[in-house]
């Protein structure tokens, strides 16, 4: 196997996920150990630029690949920051973005054609790089020009462009999308995001290790567990601190409670932008339901604060197991009845089935990950396919096409049955709370269509219900914390955790005094973002927010 020959060159890399590796490479190794990942069918998680403290070099880019459950960390020492790297859009295009936004931070470029900026938009002058230049006095002393951004642009009888945001008619972030189109029927879709880049990885330097955490949990607030999380596992592993195992049942438990907060808010959401009403109704009621019992539970309703360096700043409160298990079976059975109310009403069957398709073979091109991809046959899931503790012994079922035990009946079926899912099916019982639950598992591809990203928030649903209560039932006794000391060394520690979107990354190098010198937080949205644009060719202009919404991407966690 190509791979093998990289594996054996590579040193471990601290983090809190087995199997991870990393090496130093000259360009042509570079390309070659891209070339190898995509042709094995891997993923591209992130990639970066670190500027100093690299050895010899000035700086460093360096690229996370996932493949076969193993965690690859490329690094290209650079000594001309004025020359271009070899970028790697062209075996992963989801690269692209992010090499664009590395220029506009750092300087240092890749030799791709599109050289727009992504990030900066008129907040600083094109020559300027916050990575790079801070404290230099430019940013302030230089007068910004107007921004103006260079769309593609669609020509040809009939051809319109439609304009929205980067401001919305809801309390939501900004972006504007760029619509080019022929009546109602959408031609292309170009994003441009980076509205609220809040400089987040220049602060990481400003804050101790410690207070780090804190700032993690809030790069995109409603993915802080993950985000914490990744990064305690880089500290952790980085200063070898053994974790209380209560402490990482209880990490558990917070992440499952954000991966139902998130999906019960998105379940009710679809259904209103189907124009059923109803939908977000009952979704909001069990969302209140579920924020409540995890207030009661651990003394917050979002857990922005409780994933802590050395394990949790709380324990589960006297009454917690009854009040989670008595919130999870109710919210369980709740979403089977929901769940077969949508798949018969005609109305939203008719709005999510065929819209926003991303077939296996283009969600693969794209690098699409996460949520999205599981429904586009991606079966992907590290908690299963690369479980860290404790979810080594948790056994997760992953949810979605082609993930071998796939999730439970779809939301919508297929639009060629009339709605009966013709794939075939075999049953997984679950107990919760006593209650035993036999739902049927399909195992063929899905359609990637938004029912089918409805029907694997569906699934996730049971399925973490089901994790909250054996994570309770079998929480062990003992520590919630220990105190977490400093490195002595320079070093990079990784951090990997799969978020309730799909894998949530933080790379964190410290100098040898203990300090941040770079902390990169990557969001699973880099990868989805492009897909979106793929998703809206041939629908229409009105489907746009339900496809959109069916995805639920970051801009926060994207724009940092």
């Amino acid at each position: 196997m190509p791979l093998a020959r990289w594996w054996s060159k590579t040193v471990p890399l601290p983090g809190g996920a087995p199997a991870a590796g990393a090496l130093e490479v000259d360009i042509a190794s570079w390309l070659a150990i891209a070339g190898d990942v995509a042709a094995a069918g891997g993923h591209l998680l992130a990639l970066w630029v670190t500027l100093g403290g690299v050895g010899g070099a000035r700086a460093a880019v360096r690229a996370a690949f996932l493949i076969d459950g193993r965690l690859l960390v490329a690094q290209l020492p650079l000594s001309d920051l004025q020359g271009r790297y070899r970028g790697l859009q062209e075996l992963f295009p989801c690269a692209a973005r992010m090499q664009r936004a590395a220029f506009d931070l750092t300087g240092v470029a890749a030799d791709d054609r599109d050289q727009r900026p992504w990030l900066r938009h008129a907040a600083w002058p094109a020559g300027f790089h916050p990575l790079r230049d801070r404290g230099s006095g430019e940013r302030e002393a230089s007068a910004i020009a107007v921004d103006t951004y260079p769309f593609v642009r669609v020509e040809g009888d009939g051809v319109h462009e439609i304009p929205v945001g980067p401001v919305h008619a809801g309390i939501i972030e900004p972006g504007h999308f760029r619509f080019s189109v022929v009546g109602e029927k959408v031609l292309r879709l170009e994003q441009r995001l980076g509205y609220v880049h809040k400089g987040i990885e220049q602060r990481f330097t400003e804050l101790s290790l410690l207070d780090g955490c804190r700032l993690a949990a809030r790069v995109s607030g409603d993915s802080a567990v993950a985000y914490s999380w990744a990064y305690c596992q880089a500290l952790e592993a980085l200063t070898r601190s053994d974790v209380p195992p209560r402490a990482l049942f209880l990490r558990a438990l917070c992440l499952e409670l954000e991966r139902l907060q998130n999906h019960l808010g998105d379940l009710g959401a679809l259904g209103n932008d189907a124009g059923f009403a109803f939908g977000l109704t009952q979704f909001s009621r069990l969302k209140e339901e579920l924020l409540r019992a995890t207030q009661a539970a651990l003394g917050q309703r979002y857990l922005l604060d409780t994933v802590v360096p050395g394990g949790v700043a709380r324990d589960l409160a006297a009454d917690a197991t009854s009040i989670l298990l008595r919130a999870t079976a109710d919210i369980a059975r709740a979403a089977r009845e929901l769940r077969q109310i949508y798949d018969e009403h005609a109305g939203v069957r008719d709005r999510f089935v065929g819209a926003g398709l991303v077939d296996r073979a283009l969600a693969q091109r794209l690098g699409l990950i996460g949520l999205a991809g599981r429904a586009s046959g991606i079966a992907l899931d590290l908690r299963a396919d690369r479980p860290w503790p404790p979810y080594d012994v948790l056994a997760v079922v992953k949810c979605g096409a082609g993930a071998g035990r796939a999730g439970t009946d779809r939301a919508a079926g297929s639009a060629s049955d009339g709605g009966k899912d013709s794939r075939e099916d075999w049953a997984i019982d679950r107990t919760i709370d006593g209650a035993k639950v036999s739902a049927k598992r399909s195992i063929k591809d899905s359609v990637g269509d938004v029912a089918a990203r409805v029907a694997v928030r569906f699934d996730e649903v049971q399925e973490s219900c089901w994790l909250v209560a054996r994570i309770v039932a079998a929480l062990p006794s003992g520590p919630i914390r220990i105190s977490v000391s400093t490195p002595t060394a320079p070093v990079l520690g990784v951090g990997l955790i799969e978020g309730w979107r799909g894998p949530v990354l933080v790379a964190l190098e410290v100098t040898a005094s203990g300090a941040i010198h770079r902390c990169h937080p990557h969001d699973p949205s880099w990868q989805s973002w492009p897909v979106l644009e793929h998703a809206i060719i041939d629908n229409i202009v009105p489907d746009f927010p339900l496809i959109n919404k069916s995805f639920n991407l970051s801009y926060s966690g994207h724009d940092l």
